[in-house]
């Protein structure tokens, strides 16, 4: 599939059960040249499309929570950002997924289409710093993006419904919402019909801090040993040991019974 080409329809993506999650049987490349095709298409009128993803903690949090497992069901495509999904997939499953599809990585290989077709741009999400940093480095490695504009995450009240009325009048392609789980699905679910302009929202994670530089990515042999979560809570121990601990127990029992 070329950039030209006609967007895939959502309909014709093949799907992985993993854990519990209906997965998008896409690679790294397939979904970022899907993307571009989709943002290039004509508005729906239904609202933007939703595009999420799902590791070993979102898997834990939609068995314990079923609002938020019918979130996670509401959107038009869920990525593995998740090596052992994808090791469980290959062993588990009929239909194996290709490849983890990490926002980190899908961010830069989505840029990179979107300067050469147009695709436009809108960061929101972390801290104002962070935000502004990762809208910087993006400029500079890509200077012929078209960023309509960027926002941190903590918008309240009156700023955030100010905020949203300028998100839509911009009218970005794909709007990368980056407030963490369960925060941006919850986002989605309450402002996705009031961004009718905006072709595409993807829910994102830390991306900023990543993009921005402020937080480490493992080393890419620790990332396909499918230990980016151990090298994580190597770097902050405090915040993310039990959390881990918790999730990857629970995400190990759904993947071995709810994977077919």
């Amino acid at each position: 599939m070329t950039a030209n080409a006609e967007p895939i329809k959502i309909s014709d993506i093949e799907l992985s059960y993993i854990g519990g999650v209906n997965v998008a049987r896409l690679s790294l490349d397939e979904t970022a040249r899907a993307m571009i095709g989709w943002a290039r298409a004509p508005k729906r009128d239904a609202g933007p499309l939703f595009l999420t993803s799902v590791n070993s903690e979102v898997l834990t949090r939609c068995s314990l929570d079923t609002d938020f497992g019918r979130l996670l069901e509401s959107a038009d495509v869920v990525s593995v950002d998740g090596q052992p999904l994808v090791f469980a997939s290959r062993l588990l499953s009929r239909n194996s997924l290709p490849e983890r599809v990490a926002t980190t990585d899908l961010y830069p290989a989505v840029a990179r289409l979107a300067e050469d077709t147009g695709v436009s741009f809108y960061l929101y999400g972390g801290r104002e710093d962070i935000n502004l940093a990762a809208f910087e480095a993006t400029r500079a490695r890509y200077p012929r993006l078209d960023i309509r504009g960027r926002s941190h995450g903590y918008l309240k009240g009156d700023d955030l419904e100010r905020k949203i009325d300028e998100i839509n009048a911009l009218a970005p392609d794909i709007l990368w919402l980056s407030l963490g789980v369960p925060l941006e699905q919850e986002f989605v679910q309450r402002y996705s019909s009031r961004l009718s302009n905006v072709k595409m929202i993807k829910t994102s994670g830390g991306l900023v801090d990543f993009v921005s530089g402020t937080k480490k990515r493992a080393p890419m042999w620790v990332q396909k040993a499918g230990f980016e979560w151990a090298f994580r809570i190597c770097l902050e121990p405090r915040r993310l040991l039990w959390r881990y601990l918790q999730s990857n127990t629970v995400a190990l029992y759904l993947l071995i019974t709810q994977t077919r």
